[in-house]
């Protein structure tokens, strides 16, 4: 069984599962996870941690298609951070009757995560193997969950994509925005994320976009509209799709960040902000091609 939080489930993830996939079928055994919601560090008083890079819909579906038959899914709450490390592996590991165990190196268990993959091997006592896996680098940098929303913050979809080996995807809902879009000429579908995702930072980006069990092309802005607004305000979420003519309301999609175009600004009129989409939308495409 692999064990952790598992956030974003990138390439680093991908080892430990893998490894207990693989250790699993050497024992005949049912490869699984066992992995904790909401995230840890949003219970000890890092709010931030609220938005996942996996929402836990989205982490069971990236489980299920590395091989993980079988996900523990354990309720993270104060009561469960008191737990000493010694009581993690009694009531939890030895009393589930584990074979094997398999742990990134930086994985922290028990009250204060004064619990080590070192710890571990010892609580163990011989009664289930215990297998730390090394971290992963890629062009010198440790992938980690907290570098993946750094690269996000920053627009940089292209290296999170790397790191996390697939684009950065949301999914959500087309709601009813303000029709702007459609009085210059530039029709927008608004989305409202179904779940706590992180969000890109501020700018303009190439996408795809899954609609009905098909995949559009098109262009997001994520910001708050500066050249209509007059103040800061909520954050939105806008696609321009091309060569689409759909009424998508109340629809469920998918957006898949495939790379950044540039800043959001603001401009002097909307002619000027539609003569920038224009050019926006042939970057996107060259990206998309």
């Amino acid at each position: 069984m692999a064990i952790g939080d598992f956030d974003g489930v990138h390439a680093g993830h991908h080892k430990v599962l893998r490894a207990a996939v693989e250790e699993a079928e050497r024992k005949a055994l049912t490869p699984a996870v066992m992995t904790f919601h909401p995230h840890p560090r949003e219970v000890l008083g890092h709010p931030q941690y609220r938005d996942s890079l996996t929402p836990i819909q989205d982490k069971l579906q990236l489980f299920e298609a590395l091989g993980l038959q079988r996900v523990y899914l354990v309720g993270f709450d104060e009561t469960f951070a008191q737990l000493p490390p010694e009581q993690f592996v009694e009531d939890i590991l030895v009393a589930g009757k584990l074979a094997a165990v398999v742990v990134g190196f930086d994985f922290t268990f028990g009250h204060k995560g004064a619990g080590t993959p070192q710890r571990l091997m010892e609580l163990a006592r011989g009664r289930f193997g215990v297998e730390v896996v090394s971290p992963y680098h890629l062009n010198g940098e440790k992938v980690s969950s907290t570098l993946i929303r750094e690269c996000l913050a920053n627009g940089q979809v292209e290296k999170a994509a790397r790191l996390l080996e697939r684009p950065y995807s949301i999914t959500g809902k087309v709601v009813t925005g303000e029709g702007r879009g459609s009085t210059i000429g530039m029709p927008t579908a608004n989305v409202e994320t179904a779940a706590g995702y992180v969000i890109p930072g501020r700018g303009v980006y190439a996408v795809q976009f899954l609609h009905d069990g098909q995949w559009h092309r098109g262009v997001m802005n994520i910001g708050w509209k500066p050249t209509f607004a007059k103040a800061e305000g909520a954050m939105t979420l806008e696609t321009h799709l091309f060569d689409f003519n759909q009424n998508i309301y109340g629809a469920e999609v998918t957006i898949r960040f495939i790379g950044f175009i540039r800043h959001e600004r603001k401009f002097g009129s909307a002619e000027e902000l539609v003569a920038q989409i224009t050019r926006d939308m042939i970057l996107a495409k060259e990206m998309l091609s």
